[in-house]
């Protein structure tokens, strides 16, 4: 845990694990699992715990077309610059509690702390906070992921957003009336973001080092792809005159592992979700969706790995006798963070003597989203082994400390020294 002492604007350790303990009631299952799903009744009692601390704290509050939960606290007047911190509080299925939902704690410990240490210092801040929870970051009930922020920042029409639907055809926009957040309000975009989050890797863990910063993030194409076959019984079918989706799907799994293989570590490729119809044991399937990601830091690598699926995908129903459809595809650029947030967070974390090592993030965050608009970055505590999107993704109490108390302590500087320069004119 750092020395507070040492803090510029120290946090409350104790007020940060009880937040973290309220919000692991909503969805969080006695083996360390959460499941609290994008806009299911669990997100909606979070949501509504989040506001009654915005309420108490003095945060003004907003929830904007898409959903998007923002909690303001405006000490530097209306306009002074911006700076958005935060993260996400849905989850995956059978998920973890520190993913995401550290990233909304810290930054409303970290906000509070900033501004009690202003209000003792009697100091008038050059810049204003928001806290932002948003919606649909993990993607796990409503496609594509990071739906929030990148309808925040432009890159998804608002209307289309809300008509997309999950497994059970609930759209976006019903979901967000029947947890009470269909927000009409407008919000500008920030003057920065700043977003902390578990590693969800192994590299700080194994390095014994406690911090680190996302410099890069990688790109992502995701596709959904059907093959399509014939329904048919698996007792009297002859086996050659079958036309079988799932086995189609089976080829291309495989090929999918080969065409990473070819890349080394430069390309990571999965199916992580397989939807079978009429999935039943007796019945030849019909029909078989794959929900497929393909990443990489490299633009290039990525381009060549999309042209090797496509031929594949070509080849493999060929083989199984079927045929196929793209229902959809989407798309993620590779980037890197801005550069002059990366300086302050290497001082800060420096400041406490800690090393702050250079990361790429493979996973999406939806600073990645906010980068294209305004300059972001994504600060980073360690897992235990790494673990994430699983019940025992862990991330300790000091470790939580740390990184908060970096968050706070970058939120200071800015306050009292405005924002990096190169990043006001960004």
């Amino acid at each position: 845990m750092p020395d507070i002492n040492s803090a510029r604007a120290p946090i409350n350790p104790s007020r940060l694990q009880a937040m973290m303990d309220q919000l692991s009631s909503f969805g969080g299952g006695p083996d360390g699992s959460m499941t609290r799903l994008a806009l299911s009744k669990e997100d909606g009692a979070a949501r509504d715990w989040l506001g009654r601390w915005f309420a108490r704290n003095g945060f003004a509050q907003a929830v904007d077309g898409i959903g998007n939960q923002f909690g303001s606290l405006s000490l530097a007047g209306a306009n002074a610059p911006v700076v958005m911190v935060g993260s996400h509080i849905d989850s995956q299925p059978n998920g973890g509690r520190f993913d995401g939902a550290l990233g909304v704690v810290s930054a409303c410990e970290a906000v509070l702390a900033v501004s009690e240490r202003l209000k003792a210092e009697n100091k008038l801040p050059l810049c204003n906070f928001q806290v932002v929870n948003w919606t649909n970051e993990e993607g796990a009930r409503f496609q594509p992921s990071l739906l929030g922020s990148c309808v925040f920042a432009g890159a998804l029409e608002l209307e289309w957003a809300l008509d997309r639907k999950d497994g059970d055809g609930v759209s976006v926009r019903e979901a967000l009336s029947r947890i009470g957040y269909a927000g009409k309000e407008s919000v500008a975009r920030p003057s920065a973001l700043i977003e902390l989050h578990i590693e969800g890797d192994k590299a700080l863990y194994e390095a014994n080092e406690k911090f680190g910063i996302f410099t890069r993030f990688w790109g992502a194409t995701k596709y959904r792809l059907a093959f399509l076959g014939r329904q048919a019984h698996t007792g009297p079918t002859p086996m050659a005159e079958r036309k079988d989706a799932l086995l189609g799907a089976a080829y291309l799994i495989a090929d999918l592992k080969q065409i990473a293989g070819e890349h080394g570590l430069d390309l990571h490729t999965s199916v992580g979700r397989l939807e079978v119809f009429p999935n039943s044991p007796n019945t030849v399937p019909s029909e078989a969706v794959l929900f497929i990601e393909l990443r990489s830091g490299s633009p290039e690598i990525l381009a060549a790995a999309e042209r090797k699926m496509k031929l594949g995908i070509e080849a493999v129903a060929e083989k199984a006798g079927v045929t196929f459809e793209v229902r959809a595809i989407d798309r993620r650029k590779a980037g890197r963070f801005a550069k002059a947030l990366i300086s302050l967070a290497e001082r800060t974390a420096g400041n406490f003597g800690e090393t702050a090592r250079h990361l790429d993030t493979i996973g999406g965050h939806d600073a990645v989203a906010l980068s294209a608009v305004c300059p972001s970055i994504v600060l980073a505590v360690r897992s235990r082994d790494g673990v994430i999107h699983h019940p025992t993704e862990f991330t300790s109490a000091a470790d939580q400390a740390l990184g908060t108390q970096v968050l706070a302590d970058m939120l200071y500087a800015m306050a009292c020294e405005g924002l990096p320069a190169s990043e006001v004119a960004a």
